[in-house]
């Protein structure tokens, strides 16, 4: 499936590999809600039931940590994800963008849209999510990367 997904998906596919950065939390007046580490890896699997795999470890200064797994399968020109905590979908723009918009399953009412931009060097990129809870916008999330693997 990942030469399928290269042709289907060109944008998305470049970020394939492992990625280091930081998310930023902030609320919709800009006060910073939350601050932590992250590595993130981008995996197209070329056998199994999945054609997209996101995994991701986030680490806190006071040590805490949390992991996930997040498989989406492709279907109708998007990936798709239907998870324990969200469900939705990401496409990309024919300039390169990768935009998801997704409804969160653990916080009625919540839903993100996510903007995904590659820099021209392929090895940074930046993604911000729009944090709606019943149609409000309540907090932002801002993630700056480098690819790292």
């Amino acid at each position: 499936m990942t030469q399928s997904m290269a042709r289907r998906m060109p944008a998305a596919y470049r970020h394939k590999g492992v990625w280091r950065g930081v998310y930023r939390h902030i609320d919709a007046e800009g006060r910073t809600l939350d601050v932590h580490e992250s590595r993130v890896e981008v995996l197209f699997p070329e056998e199994g039931d999945w054609d997209y795999v996101q995994r991701n470890h986030f680490t806190w200064p006071n040590g805490r940590e949390a992991r996930a797994e997040l498989p989406a399968v492709y279907r109708d020109g998007a990936l798709w994800w239907d998870t324990q905590t969200f469900s939705g979908r990401a496409w990309e723009t024919e300039d390169g963008a990768v935009l998801l918009n997704l409804d969160r399953k653990d916080e009625p009412g919540a839903s993100f849209f996510e903007i995904i931009l590659m820099g021209a060097d392929d090895h940074h990129r930046s993604r911000t999510w729009h944090w709606f809870k019943d149609g409000k916008l309540y907090k932002r999330t801002l993630c700056e990367e480098r690819r790292s693997g």
